[in-house]
């Protein structure tokens, strides 16, 4: 089993271990400020309720699932190349962790919640405006592809470093889905890395959540056991990129 995506800090010497996050509940504070919520181990599947393989997916295309809530869209992606590792971040908090890297074979497969942490924009079933942009494919939000932009106010996010912000609005860095890569190519979501919005994002957004997802207790419901992943362009009616 793959799990790259999680390093914990401890005690007062600083010991690295390793940690399995589907063995986690809460809210974790490590010694250096290490930030993680742990939820239910769902498995990501395709629109017909097939288990997806890592193998599978192609690569720099934004595929959308719902995680850990129902109305909580994340974008996963498999980069061109594979990530950095042990990337430090803070958030605005002032709290310091770790994103450790990709998964799957080539370590290139990464997942963030798709909700920017500027002003929480995210894609709903009318419209997108934040995405992984192509490295083939020019964007205003920075001076390089390959990277994640929020075209309402043009920040930019590494897409191989953990979400870190590498320009625009946004001030601290996208929250990373933590991943596990399983023996038999599967792929499972475990948790949450990094400062969450999610209580902001229902307070700003619930006649939109309402329409789309019939209320705020159906829209809060936290996802268990597999959740439909599909394209972008399959979740929403229309990408705007800048």
């Amino acid at each position: 089993m793959d799990r790259r995506n999680f390093l914990k800090v401890v005690a007062a010497g600083a010991t690295v271990v390793a940690v399995n996050p589907s063995l986690i509940r809460g809210n974790l504070y490590a010694s250096d400020g290490t930030l993680y919520k742990a939820y239910e181990r769902t498995q990501l599947t395709d629109a017909s309720g097939n288990p997806i393989k890592a193998s599978i997916l192609k690569k720099e295309v934004n595929y959308i699932f719902n995680y850990p809530y129902a109305s909580t869209p994340c974008m996963l992606i498999n980069l061109p190349q594979a990530t950095e590792k042990d990337v430090k971040l803070k958030s605005d908090s002032g709290e310091e962790y770790v994103w450790k890297s990709g998964v799957g074979k080539e370590g290139t497969i990464v997942a963030y919640v798709a909700i920017c942490t500027h002003q929480l924009t995210h894609p709903t079933p009318n419209e997108s405006f934040i995405a992984y942009v192509p490295k083939a494919v020019k964007t205003m939000a920075y001076d390089k592809s390959g990277v994640i932009v929020c075209s309402s106010h043009l920040s930019a996010f590494d897409a191989g470093a953990g979400g870190r912000v590498l320009g625009g609005a946004a001030t601290q860095p996208l929250c990373a889905v933590v991943l596990e890569h399983k023996e038999d190519d599967t792929l499972w979501a475990v948790g949450i890395l990094g400062q969450d919005s999610f209580h902001d994002y229902f307070k700003e957004f619930r006649p939109e959540l309402k329409e789309f997802y019939g209320g705020m207790a159906e829209a809060k419901k936290l996802v268990s056991f597999s959740v439909k992943t599909v394209t972008l362009s399959e979740f929403t009616k229309e990408i705007i990129q800048y």
